[in-house]
């Protein structure tokens, strides 16, 4: 029986009081990679906030990662987040320090105090995204992938189940953007994260097929579900 990591019934979803999304129903498992597509104003944004507890759920059942959204408070959302990587297109790394110093940011940030800990951790995700020698560049001395690769390792510190993934390849060339989705998928088989990456770019999708949410009209539809 597969794990479920993001479990949606149900669910409207609002930004203040405009309802965005209605009726939304979906499930993620374990080591699962789903698209989040739909033109721009559709309920993207507002989906994955959902999902990372920046937007409260008013109405439906929802848990990610084990947590009930519905019981989420700006005392709990930590505690979500730290089951949860988060990967943005515009990096947002610490220019002032390397990629080691990044990295220990973080884990100290969530709590890690042991150094021995948080050497190994550090040395074992810069391993799973390619970087294993990289640790002591400055982000300004990276390649945009470089750096995306980066992203990737402080989403994965704290080992999430799921990954949400904003646009990775939005300003990356072809060529990068490849090596970011190879990276994705090989963290999904092999480490069994979830991921779900919001694009607009399908030449990707086209590559890389795989399962399909897709905003539009204030609902969310499911490639699972529906009949090709």
């Amino acid at each position: 029986m597969s794990e479920t990591v993001v479990s949606v019934r149900n669910v409207n979803i609002y930004q203040g009081n405009n309802l965005i999304l209605q009726d939304v129903n979906f499930t993620i498992n374990r080591g699962e990679f789903v698209y989040l597509v739909g033109k721009t104003g559709t309920g993207k944004s507002s989906l994955l906030k959902t999902l990372y507890g920046e937007l409260p759920l008013k109405e439906g059942e929802a848990t990610v990662a084990g947590f009930n959204l519905k019981e989420m408070n700006w005392k709990k959302v930590p505690f979500l987040r730290r089951n949860l990587g988060v990967v943005f297109q515009d990096f947002q790394l610490l220019t002032d320090r390397n990629v080691h110093e990044n990295l220990k940011f973080v884990l100290r940030a969530t709590g890690w105090k042991d150094e021995k800990l948080i050497e190994e951790k550090i040395n074992d995700v810069l391993e799973k995204v390619g970087l294993k020698s990289k640790g002591f560049k400055m982000p300004f001395e990276m390649s945009g992938g470089e750096q995306q690769r980066v992203d990737i390792a402080r989403a994965l510190l704290n080992s999430p189940k799921l990954l949400l993934a904003d646009e990775p390849t939005g300003n990356l060339d072809p060529e990068t953007s490849d090596e970011i989705m190879q990276l994705l998928f090989n963290i999904c088989k092999h480490y069994g994260t979830a991921i779900v990456m919001a694009t607009h770019d399908f030449i990707v999708i086209n590559r890389y097929p795989s399962r399909m949410l897709k905003t539009e009209k204030s609902k969310v539809i499911d490639s699972a579900t529906v009949a090709v």
